[in-house]
């Protein structure tokens, strides 16, 4: 059953759970192909939007296809179809195909593809790896005393003032704010014209950087003044609710032997690839779904008995230097739960909605057994 809505109501969620502002600067997340206008037949969850891929789409009445990866990486000077990239997209737009691409911001969330991760491997006490700095703001705003719970109460609908477990958050003083308004004001308070002084709370409240404009609106929305003052400024801290990576704990020690063969066995994996065992039992392991050897140095200092991620290259391997163990385990298989997180995701949200997951294996590489 499809829920009759646009493509853009979709988007409209994903984007609110993984913002776009979220991906790597190198990142090609959003619509690829197709107009969000478009009235949804129905949904394709893949990894990677390839040209089989959109096969499948065609064939089964789906006119949005949801992937991790995107097909478009750079800009394209060509479409001719010369290639497996140019291809998909002269049959995407063809047939009326939307191509959508979650792909880091949805990396960098919680609850996003590093957790899925870390489910598949039974850890608990999750945090991010490396938490993002810079992702989120602080808005300073200036209300009378009578309407300070007002405006509060609306700045903590709109998502300002959580901070970690907690909800709710604000710092609060009081003092007096001057003004005079120009003739064809009408200020709450005093007279057009004429000096004014106001008793006034001046509110502090934190939210995540992307949801500035909606917290601005509701505070415009709730605020008893003409023209409400505020000021938002960047903050430098870090924040655990945006990050690469993930790290998490066992529910008890495990052999590292035992450890890789649960690994192997749970993600399904052809080879992987590790360095030396180190004889010490594994507790506490960091993850990064997809190419990750950046984090190690993030994995080391997180105290980490194992980093396991994809795309390592040889030398890499050494820079385990013997203090952590490197699991390597492919980059499709540690991303190919994201299908199922995309599924979840738009149940959740959407009961009605009943979206399809691919039956197209995309992992390009293959393993001699």
């Amino acid at each position: 059953m499809v829920l009759a809505m646009q493509i853009k109501t979709i988007i409209d969620y994903l984007e609110e759970i993984a913002p776009l502002s979220y991906q790597e600067s190198y990142d090609n997340a959003g619509l690829l192909t197709g107009d969000p206008r478009w009235e949804l037949s129905n949904a394709l969850l893949t990894l990677d939007a390839t040209e089989p891929v959109i096969d499948e789409a065609i064939a089964r009445g789906c006119n949005l296809v949801i992937a991790h990866h995107p097909i478009i990486w750079g800009g394209l000077k060509k479409i001719n179809g010369k290639n497996y990239v140019e291809r998909a997209v002269i049959k995407a737009i063809k047939h009326d195909i939307a191509i959508y691409a979650a792909h880091t911001n949805l990396d960098n969330i919680r609850g996003g593809v590093n957790d899925m991760l870390c489910r598949q491997l039974g850890l608990g006490d999750l945090r991010p790896l490396a938490p993002r700095s810079r992702a989120l703001k602080k808005l300073y705003t200036f209300v009378p005393h009578a309407q300070a719970e007002k405006v509060r109460e609306a700045l903590f609908a709109s998502g300002a003032g959580h901070i970690g477990q907690y909800d709710a958050c604000s710092y609060n003083t009081e003092g007096y704010g001057t003004f005079r308004g120009a003739a064809d004001t009408h200020p709450y308070a005093g007279e057009a014209g004429k000096k004014h002084r106001e008793p006034e709370t001046r509110i502090e409240v934190v939210f995540p950087a992307p949801l500035e404009s909606t917290v601005t609106a509701a505070l415009c929305a709730a605020h008893p003044y003409e023209e409400p003052a505020y000021d938002i400024l960047l903050l430098e801290n870090s924040w655990a609710g945006v990050g690469s990576g993930m790290v998490g704990m066992l529910p008890a020690p495990v052999d590292e032997g035992a450890f890789l063969q649960q690994v192997k066995t749970q993600l399904s994996a052809g080879g992987i690839r590790h360095t030396a065992l180190l004889g010490k039992p594994v507790r506490k392991v960091a993850v990064c779904g997809g190419a990750g050897s950046f984090l190690l140095p993030a994995a080391r200092r997180a105290g980490a008995d194992v980093y396991l991620s994809a795309d390592f290259k040889y030398h890499e391997f050494f820079d385990a230097d013997s203090q952590i163990l490197i699991i390597d385990v492919g980059h499709y298989e540690s991303e190919q739960f994201t299908p199922l997180l995309f599924y979840e995701l738009l149940t959740k949200k959407f009961p009605n909605f009943a979206p399809l997951k691919t039956a197209v294996l995309t992992n390009p590489i293959h393993y001699l057994h």
